[in-house]
């Protein structure tokens, strides 16, 4: 017995532990449900889609799928891996995927990454191991759509109540980490799972530890409390010293995201085109880049990322122009005795945003527009102002696949409870390309597409796009074997050691 307290005891202070850092409460760690970045970001380790993107976000490789071929254009085949567990010690086959599309097509869920299964017509499973997928016709996005993470049916089967299940706070995956740990706003911990599939996580645990200040955030990686974590550019430029760089690594590149200002289109005020028109001439982005960014950003142009096949390089960003704003203003009846007033809403989970409200809120206020600014906690901005539509305009950034889907975001059919579509964007020449797009195979006429709808859309000004920001990231020198590649640092995260 004293030999194995003491065994015990020893493996325990031998564990290695990742520490990181998260901005909010995770709402469901249900791959289905993950619509906030704390739950996908922590869902991302416990769960596993068919497929994912390679190490450099160029070619569509492998997860659960050992193979995948297209029979036809309209039949796709996954060949699972064998062996594959479940946290619980169940196998993985065919009948979890069948069970992850009849769920995300049911009325069980409310679900945004149902839009992706739309072209399905039947998921049919051909044995143990074989599953075989029935489009209605050839769709662009058929490969992204199962990097969608997979349920267990064993499980989930008899819940009848899913969008509150149990299963949201005490998930079981496939994934290299199971959960621990969950306490709200205070530690979420998950540890190495013994029999993942491709080998076990050389680190022991992550710790997730909830932090709702960036400043508190920042103060924890800067004392190395934490191993890894995200730097504002005014803290890199500004608020290190040489020993910070002595225990830590930095990694920065272009984020695969950007920053908008989202109108409530709903509401008659952001209605008339000139009036949304003059709300963009008032604001200088470069300006917003300059004092935010120092350099580590560049000015958005448009709703599809520089590198893109759907980027628009001749759409540029608007000058400032405050006159011109002022004249369609007046034009629309808006003038210093009836000013143009509204809110901007946005939350304290990213310490940038509500410096960026302040910024546009200055700006505008050169043109005679009043704003009123209301920051918030990040889940009670989502459920309350953002999902149910309640507010004037919306500070939000989207992070993108390197393949873009314009019908989530775009397409008149999102503009409902659980949809991307969150300002109401309504354009019928938009919805009908978004349609003859989906079923396009050939990448240069797709792209053209893409192009298109890139400067109908900025012109239409349902969004004021802000900037994109560079993604620098800080990692301690004690964690081994991080191999950065164009798609980022965390594509062999089990192999790092600590």
């Amino acid at each position: 017995m004293k030999f194995l307290i003491i065994f015990i005891f020893t493996f325990n202070l031998l564990a290695s532990t990742l520490h990181l850092a998260t901005s909010a409460n995770p709402s469901r760690l249900n791959p289905l449900l993950a619509t906030d970045s704390s739950s996908g970001e922590i869902a991302g380790f416990i769960f596993n889609g068919l497929l994912k993107y390679d190490k450099d976000n160029k070619e569509i490789i492998g997860d659960l799928a050992k193979n995948y071929y297209f029979k036809d254009n309209k039949t796709l085949v996954f060949e699972l891996k064998h062996g594959v567990k479940w946290h619980d010690g169940e196998e993985f086959t065919a009948k979890d995927v069948l069970f992850t599309y009849k769920t995300l097509i049911s009325d069980k869920i409310s679900s945004p990454y149902s839009a992706g299964f739309r072209f399905v017509s039947d998921v049919k499973v051909l044995d143990k191991y074989t599953v075989e997928v029935k489009y209605t016709k050839p769709y662009f996005k058929a490969l992204e759509t199962w990097m969608m993470g997979i349920i267990p049916e064993h499980i989930l089967k008899d819940d009848q109540n899913i969008m509150n299940s149990k299963f949201n706070t005490h998930p079981i995956g496939t994934g290299a980490y199971k959960l621990e740990k969950l306490e709200f706003s205070k530690d979420i911990e998950l540890s190495a799972f013994d029999e993942y599939f491709e080998g076990r996580a050389k680190i022991d645990k992550i710790a997730f530890h909830v932090i709702a200040d960036s400043m508190t955030s920042f103060l924890m990686l800067k004392s190395a409390k934490l191993d890894l974590g995200s730097l504002e550019p005014m803290a890199y430029e500004r608020q290190l010293n040489k020993e910070f760089f002595e225990k830590f690594n930095i990694y920065e590149k272009i984020a695969l995201s950007y920053t908008y200002l989202g109108f409530n289109l709903r509401k008659k005020k952001f209605q008339d085109p000139n009036v949304r028109k003059a709300l963009s001439l008032a604001i200088n982005r470069q300006e917003l880049v300059d004092i935010l960014f120092f350099q580590h950003a560049k000015v958005c142009t448009g709703p599809f990322l520089p590198g893109s096949a759907a980027f628009n390089e001749n759409v540029k960003a608007p000058k400032q122009d405050i006159n011109e704003a002022k004249r369609l203003l007046k034009s629309a009846g808006y003038d210093e005795k009836n000013p143009f007033t509204f809110e901007i809403a946005t939350s304290n989970s990213s310490s940038i945003r509500p410096y960026a409200a302040e910024i546009l809120q200055n700006q505008l206020a050169r043109a005679g527009v009043i704003v009123k600014l209301r920051v918030m906690e990040w889940q009670a901005f989502l459920n309350t102002v953002v999902f149910p539509h309640k507010f004037d305009t919306v500070l939000l950034g989207w992070g993108l696949s390197p393949t873009p889907d314009p019908y989530m975001f775009w397409h008149s059919d999102n503009d409902k409870v659980g949809g991307f579509n969150l300002v109401g964007y309504k354009n019928k020449k938009i919805d009908s390309m978004i349609e003859k797009t989906q079923s396009m195979v050939d990448r240069e006429a797709l792209a053209k597409s893409w192009q298109e709808m890139f400067s109908i859309i900025t012109h239409d000004n349902p969004y004021l796009f802000l900037y994109i920001p560079n993604s620098i990231t800080a990692v301690n020198k004690d964690i081994k074997n991080i191999k950065p590649a164009l798609g980022g640092i965390w594509h062999n995260y089990i192999e790092w050691e600590k």
